[in-house]
């Protein structure tokens, strides 16, 4: 009860300490640019973020494991490419396409997941091979090109409500179901005692390989519904869709305060870190900062949240 209780303290203290910082950096924008508190500015950030969101969960899923997942973005980008493929070339009806496009990244993130259980990989190396196969696979099946489907798949954003899209409250529901699994379901405990320590874990009767590709899997049908979100916001599946995702995600998930050495994390903070770097991108745009510039910074930016994890981590090992 004592160790719940302590646990539930550090997760509010992680989130108001989240939530600071993201009002600080609201009004620090605001200050430099008259555009950015503003309902049309928010709506717009609001609109663009779901994709990042559900990869963001499925990523906070696999570090807690002390895994990672280099190839969320390849998979966002193969997948839609079924999708487009499916609806452009076959003519298939868009639920079954969308079942198509939802079976590739499930798929995919079940081949990472066995492969790394079935010949004890690591998960760097492993998803970074997904990562090149699944590029090469979508440069191959669009030659190269974008499919543009227009309002064949857009009426799927054209849904919403006050100028929110339907695609925006998709990302969020997920958020609020990764977070009641995590923090709820027996399934998120064992993703804990896992990455705490896998071996132990194991002697417990966890099943740890049924576990870890369940984690993966679950992160490839994210990464498709991602894909999906993507393609009907842009009207189009593009085959570079997706490219530098895999940073993005590990940093958003990061610096919402889940552990790279796994053993903790929080999909809710995971939610708020990726709020940070969209209201971070969109202020650094708004000021003039030059792209790389804003990739400098936000390469900063990742650096110090894995500092400050490793420092984080060390703290708790000691306590």
């Amino acid at each position: 009860m004592k160790k719940a209780t302590s646990s539930t303290f550090k997760w509010l203290k992680d989130i108001v300490g989240l939530g600071t910082i993201l009002v600080a950096l609201v009004v620090y924008f605001s200050i430099r640019s008259p555009n950015f508190l503003t309902a049309t500015n928010f709506t717009a950030i609001a609109n663009q973020i779901p994709a990042a969101l559900l990869v963001a969960v499925g990523m906070t899923f696999v570090l807690i494991t002390a895994g990672i997942d280099l190839s969320v973005g390849s998979l966002v980008g193969l997948s839609g490419a079924v999708l487009g493929l499916s609806i452009d070339r076959i003519g298939l009806p868009l639920p079954i396409a969308i079942l198509a496009c939802i079976a590739t990244g499930l798929f995919c993130g079940m081949i990472n997941g066995l492969v790394i259980v079935r010949w004890v990989l690591p998960p760097f190396i492993v998803t970074l091979g997904m990562l090149e196969v699944a590029r090469g696979a979508t440069f191959l099946l669009t030659e190269t090109r974008t499919i543009y489907l227009g309002s064949k798949i857009s009426k799927i954003a054209g849904f919403g409500i006050a100028n929110i899209s339907v695609l925006f409250i998709i990302a969020i529901v997920a958020v609020v179901l990764g977070q009641l699994v995590l923090s709820r379901c027996t399934f998120g405990r064992y993703l804990i005692a896992i990455g705490s320590n896998e071996q132990t874990a194991y002697l417990s009767g966890i099943n740890t390989s049924r576990i870890k590709v369940s984690v993966y899997a679950l992160s490839g049908f994210l990464c498709a519904m991602a894909a999906v979100v993507n393609t009907a916001r842009m009207a189009s599946a593009n085959p570079n869709a997706g490219t530098g995702f895999e940073l993005e995600a590990i940093a958003a998930v990061v610096i919402g305060g889940t552990s790279l050495m796994g053993g903790r994390g929080s999909v809710i903070n995971s939610m708020l870190g990726v709020l940070f770097m969209a209201i971070l991108s969109s202020g650094l745009s708004q000021i003039g900062t030059e792209e790389a510039t804003k990739r400098m910074i936000t390469g900063f930016v990742i650096v110090l949240a894995v500092i400050l994890d490793y420092y984080r981590s060390r703290i708790t090992s000691k306590g």
